[in-house]
């Protein structure tokens, strides 16, 4: 049983704005975005806050789906799965390939991620979020392999909100938006759901906190940012099609699975005239913790993690003289975690034994140096180069026995570290309708805690090296017909090497390759003044290129095969209609092409377009009414499909659903 005094209190927030709406004169805002500038070569996508709020997304995929070559699978309840420009990636591979950041900032360490780490951000309210696709620039270094996403807080020269949701799965919501101060802005949002499977209540809380002071010269913002998630989770539901059979998608054959988890984070932006250029200090501190049952593993046994950490990104721009503009920064995180895996059954498998599977720490450190110039080569042609140098290092300790214990290898205690370089280099040749741009750059990342020690039986310590993704990219951005057509377009080819993946199987391979090609491409037309059409649309081919020959029990990947779970095709549209003044009406499509489902390419999921509807309209200044209808016509089809463990399985898409709300803006 939830309690709903928060909800409560936001439902006489939301029909009380007269009193709100006489704080003193709001700040202009200030710019916090991943200072990559507007018009740097490579593919980057804003979602900007009136998108954010006509969504209200109630989980991150129904809101980032909106950008190109974005995949994210919604599994159950909050969990989720990413993918941008790239498969969609478990394990960890899935933690340390997409780089999240709010306001600039990383908001976990690098060698500490989590597939479900998009749980954290507060996007319910976001300003904007800023999409990368394709491996980020020199300053962002471990983990911006296949892209980042970058989560804008509203501060308080945002136009203030208060909303109150209800949907037909039994999903109630609301957030909130207000400024405490002329300076200052608190965020707020409450979720409880229900679940429509079977034994899946969810309660959600998140709160943030944006203020700007002037502090002996410096320019200063202060964030602090929190989350809480207390989830009842549902496990696949398995057997050919079985996401075809609605009522076996409604029930959950693991009931006692769960997920805990909260967040907090607190950051400055401080920056300063020094010299001929600008200082910008970044320092923040991060903490974590989850605990949750394995239902995706045979005999699921209970994980429980956590890390602290704490960073300064440091970086100091200036032109000294002539067309050349640098950017230099240096960055430092330090960071001590644990992770402890219990099996607290006895089961019928040998290789998932009773009792203490791993129990670690681990202490990291890294350091990085990285520079950046933008060359004015001629009025319309710059030049833009980057090089980055970035060390990580790791102290493990185990409290567990070491040696085999079933599927499970416990190393001893060791120290291990990474170095590496991530060069970058981009031409922009700006036109009086945009501009086109080539881009080279290397992402990389340094392992995950857990990729070095989680290990499995048939690994040996010290195999795994750094993850490294080669990108060539070519596009073009800009508007046309008398700026009625936007768009931005690219071609894109990539090559991964040491990729380090899990197999069909849940076993892990330290040093696989890969290729991936497409094109992505967005594009808003305005048809008239009251009508437009939004999309974006992505193609891909992304194979393996190494072989993998049958031994024991691994799963035989062959060079040539498609990556499983890379959909070739994936669109999005939207359909915007100002019917009156006070009345729009949107529809929207969600498209996810056909895709293997298993390395070895033997099962194939088909694929599935979904429709949505919004209807807004405005009663008084300030004051909407809406609907939400997700999955217009009752489509069966799955979230997520994959082979596991020999077994065909499925995370089934919700049922046709409506959300009825009232949003004010003041």
């Amino acid at each position: 049983m939830y309690h709903r005094t928060g909800l409560a209190a936001l439902t006489a927030l939301l029909m009380a704005p007269a009193a709100l709406a006489e704080l003193p004169q709001r700040l202009e805002p200030v710019e916090v975005y991943s200072d990559r500038p507007q018009q740097a070569a490579g593919a980057r996508s804003v979602l900007d806050a009136t998108l954010i709020s006509e969504t209200a997304a109630d989980r991150p995929a129904e809101i980032l789906n909106q950008a190109p070559a974005v995949n994210i699978q919604m599994n159950s309840g909050q969990e989720h799965l990413i993918s941008i420009r790239s498969p969609v990636l478990t394990g960890g591979a899935g933690q340390g390939s997409f780089l999240i950041l709010e306001n600039g900032v990383p908001i976990r360490s690098p060698a500490f991620g989590n597939v479900n780490s998009l749980i954290e951000p507060h996007h319910e309210v976001a300003d904007a979020i800023e999409v990368v696709r394709g491996p980020g620039s020199a300053k962002y270094g471990s983990n911006a392999v296949h892209g980042l996403l970058n989560f804008i807080l509203p501060d308080a020269g945002s136009p203030q909100s208060a909303r109150l949701s209800y949907s037909t799965l039994g999903r109630l919501r609301g957030d909130a938006s207000v400024n405490l101060s002329a300076s200052t802005r608190l965020n707020l949002s409450l979720m409880e759901d229900d679940g429509w499977r079977d034994d899946t209540g969810s309660q959600q809380q998140k709160l943030s906190l944006v203020t700007q002071a002037d502090l002996a010269g410096w320019d200063a913002s202060f964030w602090l940012a929190a989350s809480s998630l207390n989830q009842e989770t549902a496990s696949f539901i398995q057997g050919p099609d079985a996401y075809k059979d609605r009522d076996l998608s409604e029930t959950n054959p693991n009931p006692e699975a769960f997920r805990d988890a909260w967040s907090a984070r607190l950051g400055a932006r401080l920056s300063r005239e020094l010299g001929p250029g600008t200082l910008t200090l970044l320092p923040n501190i991060h903490s974590q913790a989850m605990i949750f049952s394995q239902h995706f593993l045979p005999y699921g046994g209970v994980e429980k993690n956590a890390h602290t950490g704490g960073s300064v990104l440091a970086r100091y721009e200036f032109a000294p003289t002539g067309p050349v503009q640098w950017r230099l920064g240096a960055d430092t995180d330090f960071a001590t975690g644990y992770l402890r895996e219990i099996q607290p059954d006895p089961n019928p498998s040998p290789n998932f034994p009773q009792g203490i599977h791993y129990d670690y720490t681990v202490d990291t450190a890294v350091f990085a140096l990285w520079g950046e110039a933008d060359w004015q080569l001629t009025d319309n042609f710059r030049l833009l180069a980057g090089l980055r140098g970035e060390t990580h290092g790791y102290d493990y300790t185990t409290r567990a026995p070491t040696g085999i214990n079933g599927r499970f290898n416990v190393t001893p205690d060791r120290t291990d570290d990474f170095t590496f370089l991530t060069p970058k280099l981009g031409l922009v040749w700006d036109q009086s309708w945009g501009a086109l741009y080539a881009n080279y750059a290397r992402g990389a990342r340094a392992p995950q805690v857990s990729d070095l020690y989680r290990l499995q039986s048939l690994q040996l310590p010290g195999e795994i090296d750094t993850e490294t993704l080669d990108s060539l990219e070519i596009g073009a951005r800009g508007a046309l017909l008398y700026g009625h057509l936007t768009f931005d377009v690219a071609a894109w080819w990539m090559e991964k090497k040491n990729f380090f993946f899990r197999d069909s199987d849940g076993l892990n391979v330290t040093d696989g390759a890969t290729r991936h090609f497409g094109i992505d491409a967005e594009a808003t037309f305005r048809l008239t003044d009251t009508l437009s059409a939004t999309g974006n649309l992505a193609w891909s081919d992304q194979t393996y290129t190494f072989n993998r020959p049958v031994v024991a029990a691994q799963e035989r990947i062959v060079d040539g095969n498609l990556i499983d779970t890379a959909p070739e095709w994936l669109g999005n549209a939207r359909l915007d209609w100002q019917a009156s003044p006070a009345l729009k009406l949107s529809l929207t499509l969600d498209h996810v092409g056909e895709y293997f489902m298993d390395p070895a390419n033997t099962v194939t999921y088909p694929g599935h377009t979904v429709l949505g509807a919004r209807a807004g309209y405005v009663f008084t200044d300030g004051l909407e009414g809406y609907i939400i209808v997700r999955n217009l016509t009752d489509k069966k089809y799955a979230d997520r499909a994959d082979v596991g463990f020999g077994n065909e399985r499925y995370f089934p898409g919700e049922p046709v659903n409506a959300a009825f709300g009232l949003t004010k803006k003041f």
